[in-house]
């Protein structure tokens, strides 16, 4: 048997027994009456709701291997993380922006490092094979969207509590740039945070989700390795542009040509 190939099969009794410890932290906080048990069981239900179903619609999308299916998938996937995006943020651009400048970041950045990686570094046959694009893509997005959330929060927060410090530095003749480049760094730090921390981490002191699934299903462990650092340097890579692009843009839009403060740009309503 090639061991590359080969895997243990879980049943779905040792799914659900693989919930033990979940269901005993959950009784716990019952117990401690943290009003949290009904929490994680709701959201352990939609997790498991959400994972079944997504495995059959990606057994269809496998199979049918079409470049329109393929790319519908992501759109979907790009509409719903560009809706976690807008809902993590405690202030909105007003208007369309609100819309177009953190998920585009998000999207446009993800999107060319994914055609990178499938055209020139994995080259699946065909290059769109959905089995390759759709995972890569998630984790790609998945990352992308928790540092441009991040950043984007960051930096439209520090507009709003540090306008009068701000508009010291816009009176004293700094332009918009140079007197928001403290709060800009401070965001762009914030966003890109949780993958810094995760590259560090790494083989260390966890072994990332991909490689240890690959390592699980029978792959070996120098190839799976190889996989996880092509991962986490596109993520790396894609979160990095991605969250400079958001905050850079959000500083052009809630400023203007005359090195002017624009908080009236942002949403009223927290």
């Amino acid at each position: 048997m090639n061991p590359a190939s080969h895997y243990i099969a879980l049943s779905y009794w040792d799914v659900a027994a693989s919930s033990l410890f979940l269901f005993i932290a959950a009784v716990l906080t019952l117990v401690l009456k943290l009003g949290l048990a009904r929490t994680i069981a709701i959201r352990a239900a939609r997790m498991v709701a959400q994972l079944i179903a997504i495995g059959y619609v990606l057994k269809f999308i496998f199979t049918a291997t079409s470049p329109w299916i393929t790319l519908l998938a992501a759109a979907v996937m790009v509409s719903f993380a560009s809706r976690e995006v807008l809902g993590r943020q405690e202030r909105k651009l007003a208007g369309l922006w609100r819309y177009g400048l953190g998920p585009s970041a998000m999207m446009v950045s993800g999107a060319l490092a994914l055609v990178y990686a499938l055209t020139v570094l994995i080259q699946p046959q065909p290059w769109y094979a959905p089995r390759f694009a759709l995972p890569l893509f998630g984790m790609i997005l998945g990352n992308s969207m928790t540092g441009v959330a991040l950043g984007l929060n960051m930096i439209t927060e520090a507009i709003v509590r540090e306008k009068a410090a701000i508009e010291a530095r816009l009176l004293l003749g700094r332009s918009r740039w140079e007197a928001l480049r403290p709060f800009a760094a401070r965001a762009l730090r914030t966003g890109m945070t949780p993958i810094m921390n995760a590259m560090a981490a790494s083989g260390v002191i966890s072994l990332p989700g991909m490689m240890t699934g690959q390592i699980l299903s029978g792959t070996p462990p120098v190839e799976a390795v190889k996989y996880q650092l092509m991962i986490m340097f596109l993520i790396s890579g894609v979160v990095g542009i991605g969250v400079i692009a958001a905050v850079f843009a959000s500083i052009w839009r809630l400023t203007d040509a005359r090195h002017r403060l624009r908080p009236d740009r942002l949403d009223a309503a927290k």
